[in-house]
């Protein structure tokens, strides 16, 4: 599935094209709906974000998560080349989420109860359809379908994953899962990561 009408989409959180959908964005003017992989094989376990010290050309956008983690594979990063190597049923064209791609994610995600870290940065997402303001404490909440809360099958950690956005040649952007903090981390860290995919959304 490469496309998909707008009025056949269900609704967010639900099983959709190998994984959950998690909402929509835009992405060099098309609307694209995120799709993210199911825990049992679209998680990976923590490893460095890889090529510290090195600027990867390509791997700088925050809505592209496809195309940073070919940038990323090219550099032998190992969470971009799992990535990429996943099939889910019977779909290939998985990716690590960029950074705005990572904070939708969060905010239909949520595994815990925590206060959201306020800040004029965390949750500032003008990819997102419709767009994501800074977060208030009680805003996004915790998810409200059980499956992505902590102790859920689906559930994401509630800790810090890697997403594809570089910030220089010493990092990298990381989303936290616990108070939806977003902030740069050094490459050499060892972080998980998660899978999404996307598919075009059309009229």
């Amino acid at each position: 599935m490469n496309t998909i009408a707008k009025n056949s989409l269900p609704a967010i959180g639900s099983p959709l094209a190998g994984g959950f959908y998690m909402g929509l964005y835009l992405l060099d003017g098309l609307l694209q709906a995120l799709i993210r992989a199911p825990a049992a094989n679209g998680f990976n376990a923590p490893l460095p974000w890889g090529a510290r010290g090195t600027k990867i050309e390509g791997a700088g956008s925050f809505n592209d998560g496809l195309a940073n983690t070919r940038a990323m594979a090219e550099a032998g990063c190992a969470h971009a080349n799992w990535a990429l190597g996943l099939s889910i049923d019977g779909h290939q064209d998985w990716f690590i989420p960029a950074r705005d791609e990572a904070e939708i994610v969060y905010r239909v995600c949520k595994p815990t109860a925590q206060e959201n870290w306020c800040s004029f940065r965390d949750g500032d997402n003008p990819s997102s359809v419709p767009a994501g303001y800074p977060y208030t404490a009680d805003t996004p909440a915790q998810s409200n379908i059980e499956a992505f809360c902590q102790g859920g099958d689906e559930a994401l950690e509630d800790c810090g994953y890697w997403t594809s956005t570089q910030d220089g040649p010493n990092g990298a952007w990381v989303q936290h899962f616990d108070d939806g903090t977003q902030h740069y981390g050094v490459k050499g860290y060892a972080r998980p990561a998660f899978a999404v995919r996307r598919i075009t959304v059309t009229p």
